[in-house]
């Protein structure tokens, strides 16, 4: 199966999901500006135990420096699409009020530093990308 109709049947599944990227959007409780962001990346097969225990309940990684910048309902969900061909999708909201600088200030974290040097080898990009890529949002259910 090739990347594009890999692709377009994540895009589908997110769409189900309501995810999705460069929008904002406000709550009807809240007027902070809420944006969604929703990515793929495909996991090499050798590394999804190890990836899976990395992103226990069990290891605290960098959930707070997530939180700190202001990212919640960070997901990560896994999908074996053909055999040994597995991919992931990421999900977050963005909820600060500066994201370009946010994400800046998260990459310079040690921390982070760190865990994107042990997960980043277990991962392979998408055809001309480095690293995850962000994908659009096509229907968001308020």
């Amino acid at each position: 199966m090739s990347q594009k109709s890999i692709l377009i049947q994540l895009c589908i599944f997110i769409s189900i999901l309501g995810c999705g990227t460069d929008t904002a959007t406000k709550s009807k409780n809240n007027e902070k500006s809420v944006k969604r962001i929703g990515m793929v990346i495909k996991l090499k097969p050798e590394y999804v135990n190890q990836y899976k225990a990395l992103h226990s309940k069990e290891n605290p990684g960098v959930r707070d420096l997530l939180t700190k910048y202001g990212m919640r309902n960070f997901s990560i969900f896994l999908h074996e699409i053909e055999p040994g061909e597995f991919y992931e999708f990421g999900y977050y909201e963005y909820v600060g009020s500066n994201f370009e600088e946010d994400m800046q200030a998260l990459a310079k974290e040690d921390r982070n530093i760190e865990w994107l040097k042990i997960c980043d080898p277990m991962q392979i990009p998408l055809e001309g990308s480095t690293s995850w890529t962000e994908m659009e949002q096509v229907y968001f259910n308020q």
